[in-house]
């Protein structure tokens, strides 16, 4: 999967957020969205996922067969786990779970049961998700982002409310998870998300 950005630009109002991005990411590659906090990463990854259009320019997704898919199409094709991204808090561990897998597939090698001892909340599987610590909740959207059977992965700003143990979990689970097969977008302003990184963007450099 690879997504070509032509004259890409997206504006609040008469503010501009972003213009004039040009821009193949590549299949199999991870990148760093980079910028201090109202920099337009959130929004840029947002345009990226197709949750909102762009004000001018053009996005296209091209699969790995080299075969054009619309942007009504994409969704299939892509998984977020991001601040602005709610989980369903009445629901328990177990039914989140089932709800999510209905729309995707699981990534191969992981079913409910791996999911959940990958999360290491065995013992929270029947407990509602309004009962979980901010940590927890966190570690929930990105399992489910990562655990998915997507070739295009957004995280933004991935590790929000987890503590040193749950930063590393983070990056074990993208260790297991995220292969040479799937496209990777972190947002983020703090190095220890993104350091393994293969290319970076600064939303500064499209102001």
């Amino acid at each position: 999967m690879s997504i070509i950005l032509q004259d890409l630009g997206r504006r609040y109002n008469r503010e501009w957020i972003f213009r004039h991005i040009n821009c193949t990411f590549s299949y199999g590659k991870k990148y760093a969205i980079l910028g201090p906090n109202g920099s337009g990463k959130s929004t840029f990854l947002k345009v990226i996922s197709g949750s909102l259009s762009p004000s001018e320019g053009q996005i296209a997704y091209r699969s790995a067969l080299a075969t054009d898919i619309s942007n009504d199409a994409i969704y299939p094709y892509l998984s977020i786990a991001a601040p602005y991204v709610e989980l369903i808090e009445e629901l328990t561990l177990k039914e989140m779970l089932d709800f999510h897998f209905r729309f995707k597939s699981y990534l191969k090698g992981f079913d409910a049961a791996a999911v959940v001892d990958f999360l290491q909340l065995d013992k929270a599987i029947d407990k509602e998700i309004r009962f979980f610590s901010s940590g927890m909740k966190q570690r929930l959207k990105l399992a489910l982002a990562c655990c998915s059977d997507s070739s295009i992965v957004l995280l933004d700003e991935p590790t929000s409310n987890l503590d040193v143990a749950g930063e590393r979990w983070y990056l074990s689970l993208l260790e297991r998870t995220i292969g040479p097969d799937r496209l990777l977008f972190i947002g983020s302003n703090q190095e220890k998300e993104y350091a393994f990184c293969e290319e970076t963007l600064d939303m500064l450099s499209y102001k």
